[in-house]
């Protein structure tokens, strides 16, 4: 009976043994094959549409979730006292091929060139920012292949490649003060980086989460 205890208490010490070289196998493999991050997200350049001149807006033309054609007439507003040969001031066009995203405005208020009337992104040009630890950063470089996994789509898997590696870290480019106290916390930063994706054919939305795994060897 001592004997099988002995043999039974021998087999789960090694199952230990093996469970736990298989657990730090796995973070060695993870952490020196990988740079791995869940702060990141779907991310686009945003095109602001503004007047060229100071009017009444007399036609507004698209909705939120619209596509839209370069050059495109948007809007068009009150010439006021411009001559009729610059009758183009006063529509307001689109700068780009692209979709609104957010359309502010009513028929009848004052627009002037300082304000946004629409916001568009270029549903072709979507990429990933992503934020890794500096004490990462050293093993990150142009080219290199990602594999992604955006929340929108569940397990489905996207790829991309680092497309650019930000020139300083979010904290400095921080609008709040850096703290003068006496204490002081060290906090690891983290550095901006742009992933480039690959081509796809779902309709992923800006601002949605995702996680990225480089591959850094």
């Amino acid at each position: 009976m001592k004997e099988k205890r002995k043999v039974l208490i021998i087999g789960i010490l090694v199952a230990i043994v093996v469970a736990l070289s298989g657990i730090g196998f796995y973070y060695w493999y993870e952490n020196t094959y990988y740079v791995s991050t869940d702060d990141a997200r779907v991310s686009a350049d945003l095109v602001s549409v503004t007047p060229q001149i100071t009017g009444k807006l007399l036609e507004l033309n698209v909705e939120e979730g619209e596509t839209v054609a370069k050059n495109q007439i948007l809007a068009r507003q009150e010439m006021n006292n411009l001559p009729d040969t610059s009758v183009d001031q006063s529509l307001i066009r689109s700068p780009i091929n692209g979709i609104i995203i957010k359309r502010q405005g009513t028929i009848g208020e004052v627009w002037s060139p300082s304000q946004t009337l629409a916001t568009l992104i270029d549903p072709n040009k979507l990429y990933i920012a992503a934020n890794i630890e500096e004490t990462k950063l050293g093993k990150v470089r142009v080219g290199q292949t990602v594999d992604i996994t955006i929340d929108q789509f569940g397990s489905q898997k996207f790829t991309g490649k680092v497309k650019s590696v930000g020139e300083a870290a979010n904290s400095a480019l921080s609008l709040l003060p850096s703290s003068t106290s006496g204490t002081f916390t060290k906090v690891v930063q983290r550095v901006p980086i742009k992933i480039e994706l690959n081509k796809f054919n779902n309709k992923i939305l800006p601002g949605t989460n995702a996680v990225v795994k480089i591959h850094v060897k």
